[in-house]
């Protein structure tokens, strides 16, 4: 490759990591390894009362899980390209900030506390270029070990 072409994609390459350094990397949370008993409860504050609610119950194995894919939330394609990113750890839990590739789609911050044998966690959104905001909150115990897959 020329000189001037190896230049114009040293370039590019930086111009492509400075655009998206938060997509590719994972904030663990330092969680004790174990089976889970969590429930993430989602409000949108702006919808009629019945539809304004929506609570989902799961067990889950976790081993220092990324912030960003513990609440169920972050899954929609609606937040693809946002992570959570750390924000700190004042003495109140771990807190965390959303960044996302397109800084249109969403602003927010989640919180989380942790004890050697529990979770909460709170995370709120607002979205980007509307007056919609939401939030999701989880919590649960630790249940005990993670089960062990099939046969060792």
């Amino acid at each position: 490759m020329a000189p001037l072409q190896l230049a114009i994609a040293a370039l590019f390459s930086a111009a492509v990591a400075a655009l998206v350094p938060f997509s590719v990397r994972a904030t663990p949370i330092p969680l004790p390894p174990g089976e889970y008993d969590l429930t993430a409860e989602t409000v949108l504050p702006h919808l009629e009362e019945a539809l304004r609610y929506a609570t989902t119950r799961s067990r889950q194995c976790l081993r220092e899980p990324d912030a960003t894919a513990m609440f169920p939330l972050l899954r929609h394609q609606a937040f693809a390209g946002c992570n959570l990113v750390s924000a700190g750890e004042p003495a109140d839990g771990l807190h965390f900030t959303l960044h996302c590739a397109n800084p249109q789609a969403a602003t927010g911050a989640a919180t989380f506390r942790l004890e050697a044998n529990r979770i909460d966690a709170v995370l709120e959104i607002k979205m980007g270029g509307k007056n919609m905001t939401l939030s999701q909150r989880l919590h649960g115990p630790r249940i005990g070990a993670c089960p062990e897959s099939g046969p060792r």
